[in-house]
């Protein structure tokens, strides 16, 4: 094919296909987007050239049909399909079928696929071609007495791995031959749940390894490169969380001899396209070949700020048949141009777990993109989280000089970030830019599950200067409010259209009553126009001059000026005091709180999801935290605990059944 494509057909959603779709629009090519039921006005709908419905909203009904998307791609008249990442992005049979109607696949060939699909596989290949690998099982005999044997020859601690797995799902550390079988069926089972596949590999656990990738690129004249590393060592549950460009932990040595590993493996196989080979490294520097991820990764950005290159149009121009730039071949190191970090903002609760989240984002602001700030997303203020998909909201990249300057530009950007509608990991990615393991770079790929408590904020009472400053936010908030009532037809001379205080009985006071850390909080103010007297239980504060203006909270409190970024609205009130963010409900002056009870006799479902299986009866006598259930929810498995010990009387649900956020699952019977 001549040139470019005319139009592309993107099989994928979200963020990555409005990534895709900017690329295009840049070089002219007309896109086609695809979507699901739940995902009729999502920005990739809004943004593509034309968008087609492919079917209901669980992924198996739309974006993994293969057969429906090629033949929107034909009605279409799509020439190529970019798959993005996840979904069809690493299928062999759906790579061939696009090449069987006549169109292209940008992405590699299905032969090299089908190599790398497997991880068993692809540890023998790299094993034939002298590319160093961690000791391990990759066979197909499956028994699992068979494996249980082989998990006693290669030692503990090992890793169960699904063969045909990605993105942190199916995989089970296990440090005894007692845990092994319960491991094994649950990597198993969620494997079968994710990919269709329940095959394993067993491989020896690296104790505190660092997790270092280097993007390769090929193309169909014979050219093989690599584009210098990204290291991806801080993870949580083998989930990336940060990544960078480059690896403060690699030398120019070992960059050279990583880099050539790299090229070989995607050589052996004759690679086309983007992919990224995975290493696992210790901290000697011995490094393990891992896996190859034949597409684009999440994690992309920061190979492209730190080379100045676009890889989604190097992989069209590649699809498309042209060579890789003279550049890039000729060169067997492409010096890096500074510092790069990118950080995944997620619709998640860190303090239960991580509990994935769901629901309309009512506010979403992200920093003002730049030289320095780079937003990826694919929603925007106002748009849902859909439970059927994977709750990213948007990533954050920066890019400066050094990293230090570069971790600097992260906390900026965090810190002009505010979400408001199902709970966020902002607050959890803050610390971590500032943990000293992430600022030493000295961080491995388990450091974050062992020291998980280091980056959750305890619940603490709030300063008494943040207190007066969030109450001085509501109070501006509400005088700037008083114009507009007048403006609506009330008389602006009149004493309700006035926000200075004045109240029949109680000249020059207001009840501001806020929420911090479940707690209720009232303040008594007097005063007006940024001058104030506050009072609350245990404390007084005074202010002076305090102004609200263009996002920032200035205000002299108890003496000392102080200076906050602030947001507020009817319900929040959001404070940063340039290390951490404070966060305020707004409440109403005067209420009551009702009671709970009850709560303990029941298990409820955290949120929407599908019930995998059940593991009691009624008349089963039961301990407190013992495994009742589990349900699948936002591609994770979640473990339903007992409240308390007692007797189950009934169990409401069965396997397979698809349950709404709040439904009663459980019953015990009442003490």
């Amino acid at each position: 094919m001549q040139g470019l494509f005319s139009k592309v057909l993107i099989a994928n959603r979200g963020e990555i296909a409005c990534r895709v779709i900017r690329t295009c629009r840049r070089l002219g090519i007309a896109t086609v987007a695809v979507y699901s039921e739940a995902d009729a006005t999502a920005q990739h709908v809004r943004l593509a050239d034309e968008a087609w419905p492919i079917g209901g909203s669980r992924p198996a009904d739309s974006y993994l049909r293969g057969d429906v998307i090629l033949d929107v791609a034909k009605k279409s008249g799509a020439q190529a399909i970019h798959p993005g990442y996840g979904f069809l992005s690493e299928n062999a049979d759906f790579a061939d079928a696009v090449e069987a109607a006549g169109l292209v696949f940008i992405g590699p060939a299905a032969a090299s696929m089908r190599k790398m699909g497997s991880k068993a596989g692809a540890k023998i290949l790299m094993q034939e071609h002298k590319v160093p690998v961690v000791p391990g099982y990759t066979g197909e005999d499956q028994d699992p007495a068979l494996l249980a044997r082989e998990a006693e020859r290669i030692g503990f601690p090992l890793m169960i791995k699904a063969a045909h797995g990605g993105g942190g799902k199916g995989m089970r550390i296990v440090r005894s031959s007692g845990e092994f079988a319960a491991n094994l069926e649950s990597c198993q089972r969620e494997a079968r749940n994710a990919f269709g596949r329940d095959r394993v590999l067993l491989e020896r656990y690296v104790e505190k390894p660092r997790h270092i990738e280097f993007q390769v690129f090929g193309d169909r004249h014979g050219n093989i490169v690599h584009l210098n590393e990204r290291e991806c060592s801080a993870q949580r549950r083998y989930q990336k969380v940060l990544e960078e460009a480059p690896s403060p932990f690699v030398s120019t040595e070992l960059r050279a001899r990583m880099g050539e590993a790299a090229v070989a493996a995607a050589r052996a196989i004759d690679y086309s396209n983007a992919g990224t080979v995975e290493f696992i490294v210790g901290q000697g520097g011995d490094f393990y070949f891992m896996e190859i991820n034949t597409r684009l990764q999440v994690e992309h950005p920061v190979t492209e700020l730190t080379l100045n290159l676009d890889l989604v149009e190097l992989q069209l121009r590649v699809a498309a048949g042209e060579a890789l730039p003279a550049s890039l071949v000729r060169n067997k190191s492409v010096p890096a141009d500074g510092h790069a970090i990118e950080l995944r903002l997620y619709a998640e609760d860190p303090a239960q777990n991580f509990l994935p989240g769901s629901g309309k984002l009512t506010t979403l602001r992200l920093p003002e993109p730049s030289r320095h700030v780079r937003i990826d997303g694919g929603v925007v203020e106002g748009d849902v989280v859909s439970i059927f998909y994977d709750p990213m909201i948007a990533k954050l990249i920066v890019w400066d000089t050094t990293r230090e300057a570069a971790l600097q530009r992260m906390r900026e950007a965090l810190a002009a970030t505010e979400i408001v509608g199902p709970k966020s990991n902002v607050e959890f990615l803050e610390r971590l830019v500032r943990h000293p393991a992430v600022t030493g770079a000295s961080i491995d790929t388990g450091y974050l599950d062992r020291h998980l408590d280091e980056f959750l904020p305890a619940a603490a009472e709030a300063p008494a200067h943040l207190l007066a400053a969030a109450a001085c936010a509501v109070l501006l908030d509400q005088e700037s409010a008083a114009p507009a009532l007048a403006a609506t037809g009330s008389d602006p001379y009149s004493p309700w259209a006035s926000a200075d205080g004045w109240r029949l009985g109680h000249p020059g006071k207001r009840v501001v009553a806020l929420l911090h850390a479940g707690e209720r909080l009232e303040l008594a103010a007097h005063g007006s126009a940024g001058d104030y007297s506050l009072d609350w239980k245990g404390g007084h504060a005074q202010v002076r001059n305090a102004r609200l203006d263009g996002g920032w909270l200035s205000a002299e409190i108890d003496g000392t000026v102080r200076r906050l970024r602030a947001a507020v609205d009817g319900g929040h009130v959001l404070l940063h005091d340039g290390n951490a963010r404070h966060s305020f409900e707004r409440a109403a002056a005067f209420a009551y709180s009702a009671s709970k009870s009850g709560g303990g006799d029941r298990v409820v479902a955290p949120m929407p999801g599908r019930i995998v299986l059940t593991r009691v009866n009624a008349g089963d006598s039961v301990s407190e935290g013992q495994e009742l259930a589990i349900m699948e929810a936002m591609k994770m498995e979640l473990t339903l605990r007992a409240p308390r010990a007692g007797v189950i009387a009934a169990v409401q649900v069965q396997p397979g059944e698809f349950v709404e956020a709040d439904a009663v699952l459980i019953r015990l019977e009442q003490n």
